[in-house]
């Protein structure tokens, strides 16, 4: 077969060259955003490490000549820091968990099951995503009160079990799933339960951990539900526990960016183990068929 020739010359070379400068355009303008994103992060860890007069002083100093690691340390005797961390990993896990099973279950059912007014419903309660928490923030804490669950964690357990987005996310990921994979499950004596636990759940990995991390920073983050529902120091979380922070040493900037630092520890490490599941997850869970 002939070649392009352009001038006389080949022309896959010329745009190989084109494909290499546009390569290096686009991975320079993304490092330069990352680098711009993470900047106020590099701060936190800068500052987390000087002495308290030392935070804003200008030019920045990124790297601390000497540096404070004793901020670390005294920063879990200043507040019952470790009681609200396990405060908070406690809800975090058990909200994360219960989100999972709900979701998952619900979302089969709208998914792959028929039933008299599936759609009017699944657009009914998907809609609720759209409603304000603000509209219905005080009805939930009355409601709370008039159970004996104000200042539990049982109280935010129940009212954060269920999530619309979480129903919404794994139904269009089942709705990827073909619908004779099921059928044939049903012709060899599966039930909807065994189908949706040996069939769904394993196939839905990406989708799974998508909604783990959504959850889990959600909860972890949360601040106007513990601040709503708990009044006891010893049920406290981190939140609250920087807000406390904040009201008690105000001026003591370098231990706030130590506790912030330590707080964002476990979703960093969240997000890295469950990457590769949630780029997978977000990339396949809006397509059908």
């Amino acid at each position: 077969m002939g070649q392009l020739h352009v001038n006389g010359k080949t022309g896959l070379p010329s745009m190989g060259r084109q494909a290499v400068v546009s390569d290096i355009l686009t991975y320079t303008v993304l490092v330069i955003l990352a680098a711009i994103m993470l900047l106020p992060f590099f701060w936190m860890v800068s500052a987390s490490l000087k002495m308290d007069k030392d935070v804003f002083r200008f030019p920045i100093e990124w790297i601390p000549k000497d540096p404070q690691w004793v901020n670390y340390s005294k920063m879990w005797t200043k507040i019952p820091f470790l009681t609200f961390t396990l405060n908070t990993a406690k809800l975090t896990v058990i909200i994360t968990a219960l989100q999972l099973l709900t979701s998952s279950f619900a979302a089969y059912a709208f998914a792959k099951l028929h039933f008299k007014g599936r759609d009017v419903l699944f657009l009914a309660y998907v809609g609720t995503i759209a409603i304000p928490w603000q509209v219905y923030m005080v009805p939930q804490f009355i409601m709370m009160r008039l159970l004996g669950l104000s200042d539990k964690h049982l109280a935010l357990i129940l009212l954060q079990t269920f999530t619309a987005f979480g129903v919404f996310l794994m139904r269009q990921f089942y709705l990827t799933v073909p619908n004779e994979l099921c059928d044939a499950a049903r012709i060899d004596g599966l039930n909807e339960y065994g189908i949706y636990l040996r069939i769904m759940l394993p196939l839905s990995k990406p989708a799974l951990a998508t909604l783990t991390i959504f959850s889990f920073v959600t909860v972890w983050n949360d601040f106007m539900g513990p601040l709503i529902y708990l009044n006891s120091e010893n049920k406290k979380t981190i939140q609250l526990g920087l807000r406390m922070f904040i009201q008690q040493y105000s001026a003591d900037y370098a231990l706030i960016m130590a506790a912030s630092l330590v707080s964002l520890i476990p979703v960093v490490i969240l997000f890295l183990a469950f990457q590769r599941f949630f780029v997978e997850g977000v990339a396949t869970s809006g397509l059908k068929g």
